[in-house]
Order: C-alpha cells, then sequence, then structure tokens
C-alpha cells in the first residue's frame, strides 16, 4: 500500500476571520448606497414631472436633491473605483522600469495619492463644519434635509480612497506600512512645516508630478495641485472642497451619469450584436462595408457613454472579426478599432458636448446654447466618421472577380438582402429608436429640464432591456450594471471636481487676463492662433483626459476665442475635435490601454497600428479649423 501522503500544517489566515466578512460587509453597503444614489437620480426628475402635469404639488427641491446626489454618487463612486483598483491614472513610466523597482514606485505613488487623499478629506470636512454652522436658513434643501448632509460624502470618500490606496500598494503588510508612513509623513511636513508655503509649493507640485508619471492617480496632481496653490496664496483650505461641490452639483452634471448608464445598459444586453447585424445586411456586401459597419455602430455607442471606453470593450469581439475576414491586416483592423472608439463624441447626447456647455456658459459664455453646439459638431462629426471609414475601406483589399453565371439570379439575391435587412432592422427597433426618444426628450420641450430627458432616456434603455428583450435580470443583473456605470462615472466627477478647484485658483490668480495679454502681443492673426491652439491640445491630450481638460483648459480658453472674434460654437467644437484625438495619443490615450487590454497586445503595438488614423485625424482636425463653416453652417442656418 501507498503511504498517505503528510498531513501539511495549515497557515493561518492574514487577518482574523471576522474582518473578511466585515469588508465585505462595508463593500455591499457602498454599493447599495450608490444603487440608491442612480437609482433617485432617476426617479425623482421623471416623478416629479408626471407630478406637476397631472396634479397640483410635485417634490420639493426635486431639481436640488438630484444635483445633491450626484456628489455622493462622485464620492462613493470614486471609492468604490479606488476599491476596485480603477482609479483613472497615467502608468506609461512605471511600466518601462525594471521589476524590481516596481514596489518602491507603488509604495512611492501610493504614498503621495494617499496623502492628496487625507488633505482633500480634511477640506471636505471643514466645508462641512463651516456649512452646517451657516444653518438651516440657507442650507435647507427641502423635508428636513440640509445641503451639509450631502456634503458630509466629500469627506467620507476621500478618507475611504486614502485607505484604499494604501491598500493597493501591496499585499505584504510591511510595504502598506510603508506607504501609510510615507503619506503619514508629508502630511506631517506640510503641516509642520519649518518654512513658509510659498517656499514649498514648487518642490512640492514636482512632487506630484513625478507619483502621477509613476502610476498615482490622475485625481491626485489635480487635486494636490489644488491643495497647494490655495494653501499657499492663503485661502481657507475649504475653498477646495467647495469648489468641487459647487461642479458636482451644477444643474446639467446630472445629465451625464444619465445618458451614460443609457450606454452601459445597451452594452450589458445584446444590443450591439443587433445593431451590428442591421449595418452588417445594409453595407455589408460593399467593399467598404465592414469600416462603414464599424464607425455607425461606435458612434451610436459613444454618443450616449461619452468615450468611456465601453465602445471598445463592448463592440470589440463583434466588429474585430468582421475585418478579419476581409482580409484586412491585423494591425491595421487593430489600429481601426482603437480610432473608432472616439467616433461620436460630437453627436448628441455626447457627454463631452454637454460638460462643454456647463463649463463655457459659466466662463463668459452665457449666451451660448446647447443646441447649437450638436447642430455644430454634426458636420464635422460625420467628416470624421467619413474620413476614417474611407482610410478603414482603402486598407482591404479588392475581393477577387466571381466568374459571371448566368443562371445566377441576382433578382432574387437582392431580394433576399433586402428581406434579411428588414429583418434585423425590426428586431433592432428598439434600439435604433434610442437616439430619436434622447433628442425629442432634450429639445422638444415636453421636458422642462435636460435632467428629466436624461432620466427618461435612461429608463427607456432600461425597459428595452429588462423588459422588451428580457436579456437582463431585474435582481441579478442590474444591481451589477449601476454599480459599474457608478464606478466609472464616480471616478470621472472624482477628476472634474477637483479639477474645477484648481481652474477656480488659475481665475483667482487672474492667470487668463495675462493669458490674453501676452497671447494678444505675439499673435496678431486668429488663425496662427488656431494652429497654435491646436499643437497646445494635442499636447494636452497627451497628458489629460477629455473630462479634466474640459474643465480646466475651457475657462481659460473663452477669453482668448472672444480676444480673437472665433465664433463660439466654431471654438468648441475644434477642443472637442482635439480631444478626439487625445483618446489616441500617448502617453494617456485611454483607447490605446483599452484595445491593449481587450485585444491582449502590448501597449506599444497597438499605438504603432492606430498612427496611420491618428493622421487621419489630424487631417479631420486641420478642416474643421480652417473651414469654420463645418461648423457654423448648420446653427446659422436652422436657429
Amino acid at each position: 500500500m501507498t503511504a498517505p501522503p503528510p498531513a501539511t500544517r495549515k497557515e493561518p489566515p492574514p487577518y482574523p476571520g471576522w474582518y473578511p466578512r466585515l469588508v465585505k460587509g462595508f463593500n455591499s453597503a457602498e454599493n447599495a448606497i450608490l444603487i440608491l444614489a442612480i437609482a433617485l437620480m432617476i426617479a425623482i426628475p421623471v416623478t416629479e414631472r408626471l407630478l406637476r402635469q397631472f396634479t397640483s404639488f410635485g417634490i420639493l427641491g426635486a431639481s436640488e436633491f438630484v444635483q445633491h446626489l450626484t456628489l455622493v454618487l462622485a464620492m462613493i463612486g470614486g471609492a468604490v473605483a479606488a476599491r476596485e483598483n480603477r482609479l483613472l491614472a497615467i502608468t506609461t513610466l512605471a511600466q518601462f522600469a525594471p521589476a524590481r523597482w516596481s514596489a518602491g514606485i507603488k509604495v512611492f505613488s501610493h504614498s503621495i495619492a494617499a496623502a492628496v487623499a487625507v488633505g482633500l478629506a480634511i477640506s471636505g470636512l471643514e466645508l462641512v463644519v463651516v456649512e452646517r454652522e451657516a444653518g438651516s436658513a440657507v442650507n435647507l434643501i427641502a423635508y428636513g434635509v440640509e445641503k451639509w448632509m450631502f456634503q458630509f460624502f466629500i469627506p467620507l470618500g476621500f478618507a475611504l480612497i486614502a485607505l484604499r490606496l494604501v491598500r493597493r500598494a501591496d499585499e505584504r503588510l510591511a510595504l502598506r506600512l510603508a506607504t501609510l508612513g510615507g503619506a503619514s509623513a508629508l502630511i506631517a511636513l506640510i503641516w509642520w512645516a519649518p518654512v513658509s508655503p510659498q517656499q514649498l509649493w514648487f518642490p512640492l507640485l514636482a512632487l506630484l508630478l513625478a507619483a502621477v508619471l509613476l502610476g498615482a492617480p490622475i485625481f491626485t496632481a489635480l487635486g494636490g495641485a489644488a491643495l497647494i496653490l490655495f494653501w499657499s496664496g492663503d485661502f481657507p483650505l475649504a475653498s477646495v472642497a467647495l469648489n468641487q461641490y459647487t461642479l458636482a452639483t451644477e444643474h446639467m452634471i446630472p445629465t451625464i451619469p444619465l445618458f451614460t448608464l443609457a450606454g452601459f445598459v445597451l452594452s450589458e444586453g445584446k444590443a450591439a450584436q443587433r445593431l451590428v447585424a442591421v449595418f452588417q445586411n445594409l453595407v455589408g456586401s460593399f467593399r467598404a462595408g465592414p469600416p462603414l459597419i464599424a464607425v455607425m455602430v461606435c458612434a451610436f455607442f459613444t454618443s450616449f457613454t461619452g468615450g468611456s471606453g465601453v465602445t471598445i470593450l463592448a463592440l470589440a469581439p463583434l466588429l474585430l472579426p468582421l475585418f478579419l475576414a476581409s482580409r484586412c491586416s491585423e494591425k491595421n483592423s487593430l489600429g481601426f478599432m482603437a480610432g473608432a472608439g472616439s467616433l461620436g463624441i460630437l453627436f448628441p447626447p455626447s457627454l463631452p458636448v454637454i460638460l462643454y456647455f456647463i463649463v463655457a456658459s459659466t466662463s463668459g459664455q452665457s449666451d451660448l446654447r446647447l443646441g447649437s453646439l450638436f447642430l455644430g459638431g454634426l458636420i464635422p462629426g460625420l467628416l470624421m466618421l467619413g474620413l476614417l471609414a474611407f482610410w478603414g475601406a482603402s486598407r482591404i483589399p479588392a475581393a477577387p472577380k466571381k466568374s459571371q453565371d448566368p443562371a445566377e439570379d441576382n433578382d432574387l439575391d437582392h431580394r433576399s438582402r433586402a428581406a434579411k435587412l428588414l429583418s434585423s432592422a425590426r428586431t433592432a427597433i428598439w434600439e435604433l429608436m434610442l437616439p430619436v426618444v434622447a433628442l425629442t426628450a432634450m429639445f422638444s420641450g415636453i421636458f422642462s429640464t435636460y435632467v428629466a430627458a436624461a432620466a427618461t432616456t435612461a429608463i427607456y434603455a432600461i425597459f428595452v432591456e429588462l423588459i422588451v428583450h428580457r436579456e437582463l435580470n431585474f435582481f441579478r443583473d442590474f444591481p451589477r450594471i449601476l454599480v459599474k456605470c457608478g464606478l466609472l462615472i464616480g471616478g470621472i466627477l472624482l477628476i472634474l471636481g477637483v479639477a474645477n478647484a484648481l481652474t477656480q485658483y488659475l481665475i483667482f490668480d487672474q492667470f487668463p487676463d495675462r493669458a490674453v495679454e501676452w497671447i494678444t502681443q505675439n499673435i496678431d492673426s486668429k488663425w496662427v492662433f488656431l494652429l497654435m491652439l491646436n499643437l497646445f491640445l494635442i499636447l494636452a491630450g497627451c497628458l489629460m483626459d477629455i473630462y479634466s481638460a474640459i474643465v480646466v483648459i475651457v475657462p481659460l480658453l473663452i477669453p482668448l476665442g472672444i480676444a480673437f472674434g472665433i465664433d463660439p460654437v466654431h471654438l468648441a467644437i475644434v477642443f472637442l475635435v482635439n480631444l478626439e484625438l487625445g483618446y489616441l495619443t500617448p502617453p494617456i490615450g485611454m483607447n490605446l490601454y483599452l484595445a491593449a487590454y481587450r485585444f491582449d497586445k502590448p501597449v506599444l503595438a497597438i499605438a504603432r497600428a492606430a498612427l496611420p488614423v491618428l493622421a487621419v485625424f489630424l487631417l479631420g482636425l486641420l478642416l474643421v479649423t480652417y473651414l469654420p463653416i463645418l461648423t457654423t453652417f448648420l446653427p446659422k442656418l436652422l436657429e
């Protein structure tokens, strides 16, 4: 008989048995808050509209409740993103570092990021104290609920992020303690600094830049810079949290998570397959069929998700085989898919366009209309689609000529394709109607606010996937989708809030005025200015995501556009097309990383494959920049 193996001694668990249960319970509570916040953001505006329509009363403070729920979404969503290690970060330099340095790099970058998160939590706590002391006379929303109750989520969210940054530094307890010690040492140095703040601000900004380049989340640079500048300028620390609160509760901001949710729900079902089938039956028989299918379906999804990466993740498995089957090379196919993921950010209800409108209308262009921006972006958006489709078609070899068969019944073949197209269109009619529902809700006047229109669009998407097609289960799938959406949008809103604080400091410091004075003294032609602007924005797109770039740069850009007499719609579309290039521009081009992840390829390989697509987008950018009629024709014709 074979002797039994010797018994192995079980290692004791690294934590007490109750600890995992506690963590799991806390995570479930976070998810529940996130789900509740989004659900109420959907329900409140629609219910308010129905009550006002059919009864004599409504929900008191409905708009303010939705705006403050967006703040909850931003902070809890950001905390969940930190929990799942999904905070947006630049990791390019860290990837090239030797493996033996990786632990030290993570400890360093996470120490700085955790210290910044603690500073932002302190700023938020000071804001809560000030607002609570002001009393309910100025803070009451309705039904006894005061604003500080929502503002408390700012310090809570940043405190959770700080703890999770320490935890995510490494699995080893010693390195987590080293991260905690590094963050504590930096906070102590700043708090009890032996020198004046004015002497520390530059070294601290350099430290922030190094941390972000080595992998710290992007909010670290923006929020840390805001903290340092407000601190060195003798402003109250609560000013940072106040500006974050102001941005998160702006009346149009709730449309961003609501429209994004509509796109998320579609991507989780089989909407992509149905849409691809429609366009494949429509144009699939042509040589240019695969690129035409790709640009149309990608533009559809990106217009709702705002280039969040959902487009690539959801559509890549469906579209890449079409290119490969048409004998397009793998390199060109990968480059095409990476570029197509950003198509659609100019089409309604594009989230970047909405955010640009919000920021511009509060930065000196109060007469700007959202409808004008969408009309102005329509022709440039179609131009970008056409250019990319043309390039994609040129990469597909011509099909070998088929021998003519006299017995072939072409008419029967055409009837068969028409029948397939009609059948697929009937199947996908609910998804094809989504843009119609969104545009009707936004611009027909049926709803009094854009937020109610966005909530209606989200309800429609949920109805289609859960009720009509029954591809998603309300209890099993819907909560998971809400958490995924909240995680993504929370991470974005987190960046927007701290970016707004940094922008407001630059405005307080009169940076836009000095920039206008210097540029107008050195540049005479608006066309030269637009060329310099393109170069600057392409550089900015290399280092900033599209949302933080809008919040930080647009308030500084508006006075320059006014000084050079540039049409505000033209300036907006030039700005957005530049940032469309940013999705493909190293080192932070989001689509490069997502495509590398989705196709399991090195980032550099994807970047090289996308270079021709980047050149195509540059051509489109030059046309949009120097042919203003492309952006101004429709707004002037239809408004």
